[in-house]
C-alpha cells in the first residue's frame, strides 16, 4: 500500500516516527492529520537501482544518493499524492522523513534526514518525498550511522517512509523531554514561530522545568529571530525588541504541556522527546520519539560553585569533561580545518555538521538549547557539549587549549 492514513501508520511499514504519531492519533491526542508514503513506495522506486550492491564506502553511498535524486517519482505515486492531498483540502503541508533506523530507543537520528515545511501541490510534495528518500545517503546521515558503529549496514536494509501532514503556522513552538522517573521534572524549551529554529539550535529558547506537584521554574532567553511561513516560503524575521525577552508561554501552559507529555509517554511506553506547537491557543504534537540520552541537570546559579572567574558559562548540553584545541568553525568552509580531538567552537551546529561530531572531542555553541538536535546527537556520541555562550567564537581563540565541562556548562581557557 503506497499511501497509508497517518492514523493507521505502524512502525513496520511506515517507520518509527510515523508509527508513533499513528499511535497518538489512535489514542485521541492532538496530532495534525495527514498520511504516510510507506516503505513500499520507496522500495518500488529503488527496486531496479540495485542498491544491494552498494558498499558502506562514502563514494558508493553518495552514488546511491545521486541515483535516487535523479529518478523521477513515478506518475502513479504522484497521482496517489494528489488524491491524498485533496482529501486534506489541499493545504500547505509538512513533509518529514520516517526511516526504519530513526526514532528508535537506540538512535534518534535527530535531524539527520530531510524535512520540509510549507510544501504545496502534488508535484512539490513528490519532489520533497524524493529528497527524503535520498537523504538516507546524505553525508550527515552516513556520518551519524558511522559514529554509532553502523558503517557496514547494508544499503538494502535502509528504507524510508515519508510523513505528509497539514502544516501548522505556529505562534510558539518547542521541544519537551518527559522524565524517566515520574518524580523528576519535565524539561520544556520554547521560542517564537516555527520549530526548526529551536531544533537546529539557531536560537536560544526559553527553558522551563515543571516539577511533579511542584513549581514551574523558568529561564527566559533573548529570542532574537523567528521562522514563519509566507505563502510557500519560509522567512526568518527579527523579533521586536519588546518581545525578545518576554516569556513565550506562561506557567499554566507549561503545566498543560507537562501533563500532555505524561499522556504521550504512557501511550508510547517510556520517556519521550516531543516536538510541539501552539496555534490559536491549542497545543499540537508534531513528533514523539524515545529519549536516547537524558540531558545534564541545569547548571547551578551563578556564584554557587568555585568555577574560575575566567570561565565562560553556558547551558550544560552533554555530560563529561574534555581538554583540547579550540577550533573556530563558522560554516562549512571551515570543516576541512577540523582535526580529530579538536573542540568545535561555533555559532550553532545544524544537522549538516554531524560528520564533525564523529571526530570532535567536544562542542561549544553560541546559541541553542539542551533539547536541540546537536545536543541530542552529542549525548548519543558521548561528546561533552556546552551551549548558548554568547560570542563564543570571538571570546575563544583558534588553536588555543580549552577545557569544557558539559555537566556544569563551563568553558575554561588553559591560561585562565
Amino acid at each position: 500500500m503506497v499511501i497509508v492514513p497517518l492514523k493507521e501508520a505502524v512502525a513496520d511499514t511506515c517507520g518509527g516516527k510515523a508509527g508513533a504519531l499513528g499511535a497518538l492519533l489512535r489514542a485521541g491526542l492532538p496530532v495534525p492529520d495527514g498520511f504516510v508514503v510507506s516503505f513500499d513506495a520507496y522500495l518500488a522506486a529503488v527496486r531496479d537501482l540495485d542498491l544491494g550492491r552498494i558498499t558502506g564506502e562514502p563514494d558508493d553511498l553518495d552514488a546511491a544518493r545521486r541515483l535516487i535524486e535523479a529518478r523521477p517519482v513515478h506518475a502513479t505515486v504522484i497521482d496517489a499524492l494528489g488524491r491524498a492531498l485533496d482529501a486534506l483540502g489541499d493545504p500547505p503541508v509538512a513533509v518529514r522523513s520516517s526511516a526504519a533506523t530513526e526514532d528508535t530507543t537506540q538512535a534518534s537520528a535527530a535531524g539527520q534526514h530531510e524535512s520540509f515545511l510549507a510544501v504545496h501541490g502534488a508535484g512539490e510534495v513528490a519532489d520533497a518525498v524524493r529528497a527524503c528518500w535520498a537523504s538516507l545517503f546524505s553525508p550527515r546521515a552516513i556520518g551519524y550511522r558511522g559514529a554509532l558503529g553502523r558503517d557496514d549496514q547494508p544499503s538494502a536494509d535502509l528504507v524510508m517512509a515519508v510523513i505528509v501532514q497539514r502544516h501548522l503556522d505556529a505562534e510558539v513552538s518547542g521541544v519537551m523531554f518527559t522524565p524517566a522517573d515520574p518524580d523528576d521534572a519535565t524539561e520544556i524549551e520554547a521560542s517564537w514561530g516555527l520549530g526548526p529554529r529551536i531544533v537546529e539550535g539557531r536560537v536560544t529558547p526559553d527553558a522551563y522545568r515543571v516539577a511533579e506537584n511542584g513549581p514551574v521554574t523558568r529561564t527566559v532567553a533573548d529570542k532574537r529571530t523567528r521562522l514563519d511561513r509566507r505563502g510557500t516560503r519560509l522567512v526568518i524575521r527579527d523579533v521586536p525588541a519588546h518581545t525578545r525577552g518576554r516569556p513565550t508561554i506562561d506557567d499554566a501552559i507549561a503545566t498543560r504541556l507537562a501533563t500532555l507529555g505524561k499522556e504521550i509517554a504512557a501511550v508510547l511506553g517510556g520517556p519521550q522527546d516531543i516536538e510541539w506547537a501552539i496555534v490559536d491557543g491549542r497545543i499540537w504534537v508534531l513528533q514523539a520519539r524515545p529519549v536516547t540520552a537524558a540531558p545534564p541537570p541545569p547548571a547551578p546559579p551563578a556564584g554557587a560553585s568555585d568555577t574560575s572567574a575566567a570561565a565562560l558559562t553556558g547551558t550544560p548540553g552533554s555530560h563529561g569533561t574534555v581538554t583540547g584545541t579550540a577550533r573556530i568553525v563558522r560554516g562549512p568552509g571551515d570543516f576541512a580545518r577540523v582535526r580529530p580531538g579538536d573542540i568545535l567552537v561555533c555559532p550553532f551546529t545544524d544537522p549538516a555538521w554531524t560528520p564533525l561530531l564523529r571526530i570532535a572531542a567536544g562542542v561549544v555553541t553560541e546559541t541553542g538549547g539542551v533539547l536541540c538536535h546537536a545536543a541530542i546527537v552529542a549525548r548519543e556520541h558521548a561528546i561533552p557539549a556546552v551551549l548558548g555562550i554568547p560570542n563564543a567564537t570571538s571570546r575563544l581563540h583558534d588553536d588555543t587549549i580549552i577545557t569544557i565541562d558539559g555537566t556544569t556548562g563551563t568553558v575554561t581557557p588553559a591560561n585562565a
